[in-house]
Parts: structure tokens; sequence; C-alpha cells
């Protein structure tokens, strides 16, 4: 690691009845990855929006190569060598892969001050051959996958000469395979001099790549050091402000008669001879890799999207779900990954998005009862300890872990007796995942059954009684509670069984 390139001083910044920083400091060196960890609220999102440009301190001072700097926009840091990439791809998807590396600094003819693609293609290749990737300069962004735009926004940043990259949970949307190859272009990047701030919520990324870390809390610094002298449970403590000894707090119940089964469920070319069975006070886990079919499964169950074959018993029922309102009739919940398209209506307040799926059960002649309105959701808000400051609150405005206890409170409002999460922690702080976990224990407790969809293995390790693999759309292996290992479970989910 070299010298010191980039320093935040005593920085402050509010907002209107919040102080989103208070006496920040954070440094990075060049060649260095360097984590900046806290919870949903901490700070870090500010912290990236102030070194993008994109707001500007209130007070404090950024020095870059020693030397006090303000930027005034977003393209003034850009100029200067520092470029963020977003965990939603910023891009525009109908424009080509060289459109999107040179858009706002195009190269231009000399001569005819027109733009020159021959050059801009040319250069677009070559820094793609640099991140080892086969791309064509000319095709679409809209048709790369999630990793491979990743890719592209590193190629445009180092179409920049960039000098600090951000990279916001880079991983959330990767598979095994591309995070490795992420990390691989990381490595390469900091063995050139490149600074790299890594934000992330999964520890284990932290460690496998970062060298150095430095922890915010309520917007302030709480302290730094060398990830290889520190331990997940001191990152923690100082992330939350005490220990949390048991962040996969499992209870265990007595599981109770089948609820639901479902038999050779196909859906051609998706998934395929699906079995498995659920019972009452059970958490199943269901571990896969990206495009392993885990998803698609859960969506089929729900009615979401159609099946091509199988059976499914409810109760040893046999069942036709037709949609996702025949679902919910027969008391079944899903939680989508996606939790800002699929699971809430952002613009819309927590109060309207926790009793919409009930909506006819709190309405006469189609006026809502807006006094059964308030009683539901200060039921499920105050259980879930939704932090806001009115239940009219937009959820929007909410954190993302808030985001999550709304669309939470919104299916157990249904009162279901079968609940499927499907990635119920990704991106929330780990007091909220804590939380989350806590929580679903309560409700095995209560005779529930729940579907646990995760691609963190020591979320499904931690909290599931069973564990079902999946991998190219097929279950590649079965294991219960006391059997299952991260050795086991990764060869499985990879075909290396």
């Amino acid at each position: 690691m070299g010298n010191c390139i980039l320093e935040l001083i005593d920085i402050e910044k509010s907002f209107p009845g919040v102080k989103a920083l208070d006496k920040v400091n954070f440094k990075i060196k060049t060649g260095e990855v360097h984590a900046l960890i806290g919870e949903n609220g901490a700070g870090k999102s500010t912290i990236v929006k102030i070194l993008t440009g994109v707001y500007q301190p209130d007070s404090g001072k950024i020095l870059f190569n020693n030397k006090k700097i303000h930027f005034k926009s977003p393209l003034a840091s850009q100029k200067i060598g520092i470029s963020a990439i977003h965990q939603e791809a910023t891009m525009f998807l109908e424009l080509s892969v060289t459109e999107n590396i040179f858009m706002a600094h195009q190269i231009k003819n000399n001569k005819t001050r027109l733009l020159d693609w021959k050059a801009m293609k040319k250069k677009a290749k070559e820094l793609l051959e640099k991140l080892e990737m086969d791309i064509d300069p000319d095709i679409k962004v809209k048709n790369l996958s999630i990793a491979q735009r990743h890719l592209v926004e590193i190629a445009k940043a180092l179409s920049f000469d960039v000098k600090v990259i951000i990279m916001d949970e880079p991983t959330s949307s990767l598979t095994l395979k591309e995070v490795k190859d992420l990390y691989k272009i990381i490595r390469q990047l900091k063995n050139e001099g490149k600074a790299i701030v890594f934000i992330s919520h999964k520890f284990q990324e932290i460690f496998e790549i970062a060298d150095y870390f430095t922890v915010l809390r309520d917007g302030c610094y709480i302290g730094e050091g060398k990830v290889k002298e520190i331990n997940i449970d001191d990152i923690v403590t100082m992330m939350v402000g005490r220990s949390l000894k048991n962040l996969f707090p499992k209870t265990t119940v007595k599981q109770g008669e089948s609820i639901l089964k479902v038999e050779n469920l196909t859906s051609t070319g998706i998934f395929n001879d699906i079995n498995f069975e659920l019972h009452k006070g059970e958490i199943l886990g269901f571990f896969g890799l990206v495009g392993s079919g885990r998803s698609e499964i859960m969506r089929a169950i729900f009615g979401i999207d159609k099946f091509t074959s199988g059976k499914i018993y409810i109760n040893n029922k046999k069942i036709q779900i037709k949609n996702a309102k025949f679902a919910m009739k027969k008391r079944i919940a899903f939680v989508p990954e996606d939790r800002q398209l699929q699971g809430a209506i952002i613009k819309m307040s927590i109060s309207n998005n926790i009793t919409l799926p009930i909506i006819d059960k709190i309405s006469f002649k189609k006026i809502l009862n807006k006094k059964k309105e308030k009683e539901i959701t200060q039921k499920y808000g105050k259980k879930l300890d939704v932090k806001a400051s009115n239940w009219d609150q937009l959820v929007e405005s909410l954190s993302g872990g808030n985001q999550q206890k709304v669309v939470l409170g919104k299916w157990l409002a249904t009162n279901p007796s079968i609940l499927i999460l499907d990635e119920p922690t990704k991106g929330i702080d780990v007091s909220t995942k804590a939380d989350v976990h806590k929580f679903t224990g309560k409700l095995i407790k209560q005779g529930l059954a729940i579907i646990l969809v995760s691609s963190e293995l020591p979320e499904i390790l931690g909290m599931s009684d069973n564990i079902i693999v999946t991998y190219d759309g097929k279950i590649s292996a079965k294991f219960k509670r006391d059997e299952a290992t991260e050795n086991k479970i990764i060869k499985a989910a990879t075909g290396n069984l």
C-alpha cells in the first residue's frame, strides 16, 4: 500500500431534522481495498455522495493527494479521478457498451471536432480486454448480465484514468463464479495502485478482499484498523454499540404435520422434478446460486408464474394454484427478493403498504375503514419495530431494513400459515438481520411453516431445520440441520457432488 490519496477530516452534513455525518474521518491509500462498514443509516451513502460531488459537506475538509479540494458537482469528482459503481448499475440500457463507457467524455476528432467512434470502440475494446471480458463494444447494455454491466462500469471508470473506485454492494446480484471474477479484478486494480472503497453487508466479503476498515455508527466515526487484526464479533460491536452474540437465534420447535407438499414440479427450461415437504413449525432452507431456479420455484408455488406439470398439496389436499390471489386464500404468503420493485409500493405510505393485501377485508362498499387500517398498521409496525416518524411516512424514505420490515408486516397481516421468504435479509444491516431472524423464531413457535431462500450460507446454516440445495433447475441435495456443512452445500450448489 502506498501514500494516502484521499482523506476526509471532520466532515459534517445535516438534512432537515437529521445529522447524517458528525465530524467523520476517513482516509484511503493507493493500492488499498478499504471497507466502509456500518448499518443502514450509519452515513455510508452520504459519504459516497460527498465523494462523488452529489452532496457538499456543511463543514470539514477533503484532501486529495494532500491538497484541499471541493467537489462542486459529480463531474468535478469524476475529472479528478473518483468513480462509483453502485449496487444497481446506473446505465443507459438502450445504448451500446461503447456509448455507456464514454458517456459525458466522448472522444472527438481533432480536425473535424466530430465524435470519433472508431477511436472510442477501439479504446472500449482495450478496456474490456484488460478486464478479460469478451464483450462486443457495439452490443446494447440491456442484453448484458448484471455482472457484465458491473464490469462495463469498471471499464467506464478506467476510461477516466480513475484513481479511487467506490464499490457499493457490488456482489448482491452475482453468482459465486462472478463474485470470484470480480475479486480477481479488484486485486488487479489494487496492484495497479488504485484505491478501492468497498461497501458490503457481507462480512465474508470484507474478510476476503479488504485490507483496512472504517466503521461508522449513527453518522459518527467509530474506529478503523487492519482487517486481519479484527474479528466479526468486534466489528459487530463497533457497528451496533453492543455485542450480538446470537446473530442466528435458532428456535427449535417440535414439528407438526405436513402443511405443504410439492411433487414433481416442473417448468420446462427453468426447473425440473422438484419434490419436497414442509411441516408446521419448520424452517426449510433453500440455497442455490443465482440462476439455479430457487426463486422461480417459489414464484410458481405462489401462483405468480405458471408451471408445466406437477402437484401441490396443502394440508394433504391436492390444490391447483391458479394465481397469487388463490395462494393467499390458501394462507400462503410470499416476501419477494426485490423489496423495492416487487415487495412494496415505495411511493405509498407504511400504512397503505401493510394493509394493501387485505384492503377488501377492511373496506365496506369500497370505502376504506381508516380506523382498522391504523390498528393493523400499528399492530405489525410495532411487532416488527419499524422505525418511522409516523405510519403515514412514505416507504421510500425508510432505510432498507425498515422497508423490509414493512414488506414482512404486509404479508403477516394476511394471517398466513406458510411464509416464503426470498432473500429476506438482502442488503440490510446486521442488527436488522438479527431482528428478522429473531422474529422468524417467534413465528414458527406460533405454528407457521417457513421456506427461507437465501444466498448467504451462514443464514441458511444458522436458521434452517432442513436444507434443500438447487443447481441448474434441479434439487441437487437435501440435508438435515445436523449433517449440513458449508463445504457440502457449496459442492451441491456448484454441481460437484
